[in-house]
């Protein structure tokens, strides 16, 4: 089974909270309900949290193989399922959240030993440089923004910039399509508190084969990103690796495609003098937490 690993960087008892709806778009309108089809294995069964990890097959149409925490609606279903166990399942994608629902035990395998310590999330997320630690100076880096113009971090100094790390075909909504979403809903804000206006969103991608200027030019216009408030920047994969390692995120790629990626999630805030001033790990974050931390570091500068 190839297998794909997601992880946002906190503990699976956090996942409940992030499976939150949001479409692919920078909204719901129009979102339609789909279920998939599901195989695969267990690798955690928690069903006082409501959650199972599993290891699946690719999903046709949606995503390919991975592992991953999921979320069900009722506990009882896991009953009589254990780790190790062998299923098929459906997963319904719905307005309320990812799920998986008619979960199927078929039979039983060995688990995989799992990875030693040093291949932990921090330990790959470093991939050799030093994490950055609040109140450090930003790295500097080059980048080609969305209308194709070359652009360095350091261009942003002056500016309280809210950066974070997408890449445009994403498939699950709670990861990178989640982060779209709250980038817009703090653009709203800003736009309308001017004690902000020194304040900068940055989307970096780091899939720079898809993600040409073009392509995320037009993923900004389907966000109603304001050029003027919001950038998005490709540019070469090792100096987007080199710069987003830093910030803590880890992004692997399929050696047969450059484009499977399989990433974590970081958001942060660097101030107007180009330091490091608050990070968030993966997606419990909530546009009404940032923009709470985000008035005085902006005040201040």
């Amino acid at each position: 089974m190839r297998s794909r690993h997601c992880f946002v960087g906190f503990s699976l008892a956090a996942v409940v909270l992030l499976l939150a709806a949001c479409s692919q778009s920078s909204g719901s309108k129009g979102f339609q309900a789909k279920s998939y089809p599901l195989q695969g294995q267990l690798l955690a069964v928690e069903p006082d949290k409501k959650l199972v990890t599993i290891k699946h097959e690719d999903i046709k149409g949606f995503m390919p193989a991975m592992t991953m925490p999921y979320a069900v609606k009722d506990a009882k279903a896991l009953d009589g399922l254990t780790a190790g166990d062998l299923i098929n399942a459906t997963l319904s994608v719905e307005s309320g959240g990812v799920f998986v629902t008619d979960i199927k035990k078929v039979g039983s395998a060995p688990l995989e030993k799992p990875q030693p310590a040093a291949a932990s999330e921090e330990a790959s997320a470093s991939s050799g440089f030093e994490l950055l630690k609040v109140g450090q100076p930003a790295p500097d880096a080059n980048f080609v923004d969305q209308d194709g113009r070359k652009r360095t971090f350091d261009s942003f100094k002056g500016q309280t910039v809210v950066m974070t790390f997408i890449y445009t075909r994403c498939p699950m909504p709670t990861f990178c399509p989640l982060m779209d979403r709250h980038f817009a809903s703090i653009q709203r804000t800003l736009e309308k508190d001017p004690s902000l206006k020194r304040v900068h969103l940055v989307s970096v991608s780091f899939d720079p084969l898809t993600d040409t200027p073009p392509v995320l030019k037009k993923h900004a216009k389907e966000l109603d990103a304001d050029p003027g408030r919001w950038t998005f920047l490709t540019g070469d994969r090792d100096d987007i690796d080199r710069f987003a390692s830093r910030f803590g995120v880890s992004v692997a790629r399929a050696e047969n495609d450059q484009r499977d990626i399989t990433h974590n999630l970081r958001t942060v805030i660097v101030d107007a003098d180009g330091k490091l001033a608050k990070v968030y790990v993966g997606n419990e974050w909530t546009p009404e937490q940032l923009l709470a931390d985000l008035k005085p570091i902006a005040k201040a500068n």
